[in-house]
């Protein structure tokens, strides 16, 4: 048996440990084989792990079972895995979502308990190498201060969902004021944002709450109902950065020069975004979003490389402040 053929024979191991066990339809889609392939895949399975179980389920669909003991010594972390955990773990502390990169470190842990020591010395030399190759350590540049109390508070009420007691203070608010909120999600970017209800305007649409001007947070032991019908991921795309507004959503064109467009092209501007060359060699992006003035900051980097075509109050905004750089972002 080829190397390649036997690590697929034990990635294909740890997902029949799965309570659910694994079926020959989940194997043609986790490997990109044909039905043939995948019942080929079943019988080196049974062969090389006599403790597999088979059985039709509900479904009438064969699903085949390994208990997880029967393959544990063969899963040792890689030092890339091991790697990706530490960078995991500190890219949610750089967010600030210190209760999950907490949550992450306990993971972990456990991970590297279940290391034997044989290995360990190995993995470890390898891992340093990959962390000092990533830059793990060091991410500059400003982020707002973060409560870890409040930020407790947030997570255990997303996981509730339970009602969440704020002190919170609006921007042009000189002293906080208390509210009761029901959250349903948190958007991420330079600045956070936790979409909820205000629980007191009854119908009123999901507003968004500045994380970091919550000053303090109690979560309540009265549970509710998230809308039926909200995605915080669709959510999301409804704005360019973590701010959306539905007074500015629309469609948005920006023109990026000749010289720039090559650069523009390697850049995701929004999860929406269509590209079109123009004969010239500019590069036209079109996508929908909300947010002008955090579009404005970002554009403010491309200098005079681009050109706002849409919408006509971003335009506005940005003109007159375009600066000619040496360097693209």
């Amino acid at each position: 048996m080829s190397f390649a053929k036997a690590q697929e024979l034990l990635k294909l191991a740890m997902m029949a440990t799965r309570r659910s066990g694994v079926s020959l339809e989940e194997i043609i889609e986790e490997f990109g084989c044909v039905r043939r392939s995948a019942q080929r895949m079943t019988v080196a399975l049974e062969a090389a792990f006599p403790q597999t179980q088979s059985d039709d389920g509900d479904d009438r669909k064969r699903r085949w079972r390994i208990p997880a003991r029967a393959i544990a010594p063969l899963l040792t972390p890689s030092a890339e895995e091991l790697a990706a955990l530490s960078t995991a773990i500190n890219e949610l502390d750089a967010a600030g979502m210190k209760p999950e990169a907490g949550t992450v470190r306990e993971l972990e842990r456990k991970v590297r308990a279940l290391v034997r020591p044989e290995a360990e010395l190995r993995l470890a030399v390898d891992e340093e190498a990959l962390l000092e190759a990533l830059g793990h350590a060091a991410r500059p540049g400003p982020r707002p201060a973060v409560s870890g109390d409040v930020d407790a508070a947030i997570s255990k009420a997303l996981k509730g969902p339970f009602l969440l007691r704020i002190s919170y203070r609006k921007r042009k608010q000189d002293i906080p004021s208390e509210r009761v909120i029901a959250p349903h999600g948190l958007l991420l970017g330079v600045r956070r944002y936790l979409v909820a209800r205000d629980t007191m305007k009854v119908g009123a649409p999901l507003q968004h709450y500045r994380v970091e001007e919550i000053h303090s947070a109690e979560v309540l032991d009265e549970s509710f109902d998230l809308d039926a019908d909200f995605n915080i991921r669709t959510h999301a795309e409804k704005g360019f950065g973590s701010y959306e507004s539905a007074s500015e959503y629309g469609d948005v064109i920006w023109r990026f020069s000749p010289d720039a467009a090559p650069h523009a092209r390697r850049f995701v501007f929004h999860p929406t975004q269509t590209i079109e060359e123009e004969p010239d060699g500019s590069l036209l992006v079109r996508f929908k979003a909300s947010g002008h003035l955090e579009m404005c900051w970002h554009l403010y980097s491309w200098g005079k490389s681009v050109e706002v075509l849409q919408p006509a109050r971003l335009r506005e905004m940005v003109n007159g402040h375009q600066r000619k750089f040496d360097a693209l972002p």
